[in-house]
């Protein structure tokens, strides 16, 4: 027991917590069952979830022809629906936080999944008018909250700190294989069969990958204090007097705007309006800007331990996304390829999430790591949400009769003026070297 007691606050020291950061927090001695980690097939189960996660915050954008024709959505209708998903998916990290302390990840991603991410799906397919679509995104928002953040919980209780930032940002860049999916082979699809049975199928693929992380994932031990916390939202408070995070936290809320927000909805509409692109079209342009952000996670993860620092890696790489969103303002219409070219640039260099959270986590002490990781992605996620909701009227009130491009040079624009000012309060953030084990 006293061996358990000396790695744990060994594991603490070199998160880099002071010992006043959590006075009266203990880690309790666990028996070698419950130290266990999650089998691979958990893990699987939950990767795959995430996959369809990111599927889930990306589709829309192919299928903006097809929703418009049918249903009559507007570009606002648009807006509204993808922002209504990152802002269900924001507000439901704050219940997931305490639900990961409490009853750990199998419960709370499974059946948050299955409720609301499988019902939301099948409502989607059913949909027969723009409000039915916004609920089914907000369900769907609401299913997907759990799952990148039960991993993380996992990443965070068993894993050395060395690892956490290539674990994190590999799976994230797994997962972006959602976004691959649901750029080109969607518009396949939807143009093949139809976009209702396929979200009526994925409806059900959800339900079965939920089921998945129910029989497979198994709950790590957690610190004491953790449990006994109950349902309580105070530790939410506790985090955000930490003094370390606060210059961390403008970069957590908008390196994933621009990418998240670009793919998610503005690809396609941008595509289609300044070069006249079919469904296909758009479908190649977003797998471009899918695939670079799926390099961009797996490129970030080992950075720090490459080059000895989170803080100048993540500046660094979302610095040159500031650039290419630059270029874009300034010239929003250069060409098919060379648009497609941009936007991939912003989407590789704009998947520096998993370090940022690794950056963030080096903080946060351990009876609150459910709470810790979900308020950073609360951050993240919500801050794209509201932008969603903010960048529809940006582009309603810059559209000029005859000159498409002008809306979304001021879209490209404010994403670049968002994430520099970001940027600029992170320089006075504090470096989390990385661990060397």
């Amino acid at each position: 027991m006293d061996g358990l007691r000396a790695r744990a606050l060994s594991h603490r020291h070199a998160m880099g917590y002071s010992p006043d950061q959590d006075a009266g927090a203990k880690i309790r001695a666990v028996s070698p069952q419950e130290t266990r980690s999650s089998p691979m097939a958990g893990l699987a189960a939950l990767a795959a979830a995430y996959v369809m996660s990111q599927f889930y915050r990306s589709f829309l954008a192919v299928l903006t022809p097809a929703l418009t024709a049918e249903l009559g959505m507007t570009k606002g209708d648009l807006a509204l629906a993808s922002g209504a998903w990152f802002t269900a998916f924001a507000l439901m990290q704050f219940v997931v936080g305490v639900s990961l302390d409490r009853f750990g990840p199998r419960r709370t991603a499974s059946v948050l999944l299955a409720a609301g991410a499988g019902g939301g799906a099948l409502i989607f397919a059913a949909a027969q008018a723009p409000w039915a679509i916004l609920v089914a995104m907000t369900l769907i928002g609401i299913g997907c909250a759990p799952v990148l953040m039960a991993s993380v919980y996992i990443f965070a209780q068993t894993q050395p700190p060395a690892r956490l930032a290539v674990l994190i940002s590999w799976l994230v860049g797994f997962g972006t294989a959602g976004n691959v999916v649901g750029a080109s082979p969607m518009a396949a699809a939807a143009e093949a069969m139809g976009w209702r049975p396929i979200m009526a199928a994925l409806g059900l693929l959800t339900l079965a990958v939920a089921a998945g992380i129910a029989a497979f994932v198994r709950d790590p031990a957690r610190p004491e204090g953790s449990a006994s916390a109950g349902l309580g939202f105070s530790g939410y408070l506790d985090l955000l007097k930490i003094r370390a995070l606060w210059p961390i936290l403008p970069l957590v809320m908008v390196n994933y705007a621009a990418p998240g927000g670009i793919r998610g909805l503005w690809a396609g509409p941008y595509l289609a309006d300044v070069y006249g692109a079919d469904v296909i079209a758009i479908g190649y342009g977003t797998l471009a800007m899918a695939l670079a952000m799926v390099a961009g996670s797996f490129a970030y993860g080992p950075m720090d331990q490459i080059f000895g620092t989170r803080k100048w890696v993540a500046f660094a790489g979302n610095f040159i996304g500031v650039v290419a969103l630059s270029v874009l303002a300034l010239a929003p219409a250069p060409g098919f390829v060379a648009s497609a070219a941009l936007l991939a640039a912003v989407g590789l260099f704009g998947g520096s999430f998993g370090l940022m959270m690794t950056h963030g986590r080096a903080f946060i002490p351990p009876h609150l790591t459910g709470r810790g990781v979900t308020l950073l992605n609360f951050f993240s996620i919500g801050t794209t949400g509201i932008v969603q909701f903010a960048t529809g009227p940006i582009v309603a009130a810059s559209t000029r009769p005859g000159q498409p491009e002008a809306a979304y040079a001021t879209l490209f624009g404010f994403y670049a003026a968002l994430l520099a000012a970001a940027l600029a309060v992170y320089l006075f953030a504090r470096d989390a070297k990385p661990e060397t084990r």
